[in-house]
């Protein structure tokens, strides 16, 4: 009983003292789905509900959820909450749910993940209610989680009905209408046939692109590149560079063959890509990233500065390019010549020398 964090030696429930525990960046992300019919999510869609505006009203209601957390589990500690997003996709007949929450503190974020997902996906259904009434919210659970003395953590795959949901969470922001439409291109294209093995994401670290103060001119040639090589893309995805590791999260819950960054990889002090990296990947490819700074550094002394790293997360392979158009061409340049081998590779294959 006393391995139970929330209960004491006597058995009795209590809140953790965590006053001991150091403040680390904490994120986690969590899932679940609502379980409807065809025509429902075509209604929803295209914003034909009865009730309007189902879709910006669940967001709210879950970002609302996820602030609420310590007055709904009475157990949880009160966090000053940094981030919290919650986005939503669709398949044939339910609305994926997804939600990322973050906060600097000393104890982890996954139960403000969770509620934000329950109460989206209850409002969900209150709003679709009149049309379906046995709609169903299902497969409420966590993805992944980072921070504090455990590090990462991601759940274990368990079979296509998890692949099919991480496949089908998508950037549904308002403020993002082109992301949503390549995340929605990027999901049809991934289910289009079974020999679809090719996905990739872009992923842009960029304060002032996040912002909208500059425009980003790396991430679309970066697509542009993928798709010409046959992927299925999504993105690119721009995030401030202070929240790259959210991207990261978000790009991975999408289990794709590959996702290539770009930007946050210099010294400055708020770049912090190769850092999220590291977080995230089980082994090093360092011959990848060496090879795209040499040939940076061929043409450009400064490029030596990049410390851009690669590697593997699981069979997601993960490359981080400089954020100048100098150095994504030459990170296209190193990499198109090697990517069908090292997925191949990485997918169980392809393993001659």
């Amino acid at each position: 009983m006393s391995d139970l964090s929330h209960v004491d030696h006597e058995g009795r429930a209590r809140m953790v003292d965590v006053s001991a525990k150091a403040d680390t960046t904490r994120i986690a992300v969590a899932t679940g789905e609502l379980q409807t019919t065809a025509e429902v999510v075509a209604l929803v869609r295209a914003d034909g509900m009865p009730k309007a505006d189902v879709l910006s009203t669940a967001r709210i209601a879950g970002i609302a959820g996820a602030k609420k957390t310590s007055e709904l589990i009475p157990l949880c500690h009160q966090l000053a909450l940094s981030s919290v997003r919650v986005e939503f996709d669709f398949t044939g007949t339910a609305i994926i749910i997804a939600a990322t929450a973050k906060t600097k503190g000393p104890t982890g974020v996954e139960m403000e993940a969770l509620t934000a997902v329950a109460v989206a996906g209850l409002t969900l259904h209150d709003m679709v209610k009149a049309v379906d009434p046995a709609a169903t919210l299902n497969g409420v659970r966590l993805l992944t989680k980072d921070g504090g003395k455990h590090g990462h953590w991601e759940r274990p795959a368990t079979g296509s009905a998890d692949a099919i949901t991480a496949a089908s969470s998508a950037d549904t922001s308002d403020d993002v209408t082109e992301t949503v439409q390549d995340d929605a291109k990027y999901s049809a294209q991934q289910h289009v046939s079974d020999t679809q093995t090719k996905s990739g994401v872009v992923l842009v670290a960029s304060t002032g692109a996040a912002a909208g103060t500059r425009t980003d001119t790396t991430g679309p040639v970066l697509a542009d590149w993928l798709g010409g090589l046959g992927f299925a893309v999504r993105g690119p995805l721009v995030y401030a560079d202070a929240e790259i590791a959210i991207g990261l999260a978000d790009a991975l819950r999408l289990a794709p063959a590959l996702i290539i960054t770009t930007g946050g990889t210099g010294a400055s002090p708020t770049d912090s890509t190769p850092e999220a990296t590291l977080a995230v990947i089980d082994r090093e490819l360092p011959g990848v990233a060496e090879a795209v700074r040499q040939r940076g550094t061929a043409k450009f002394p400064l490029a030596a500065l990049s410390r851009g790293v690669a590697g593997l997360a699981g069979r997601t392979v993960i490359v981080n390019l400089p954020g100048s158009p100098g150095g994504v061409k030459d990170g296209m340049t190193v990499l198109e010549p090697l990517l069908d081998h090292l997925l191949a590779q990485v997918a169980g294959g392809g393993n001659h020398e």
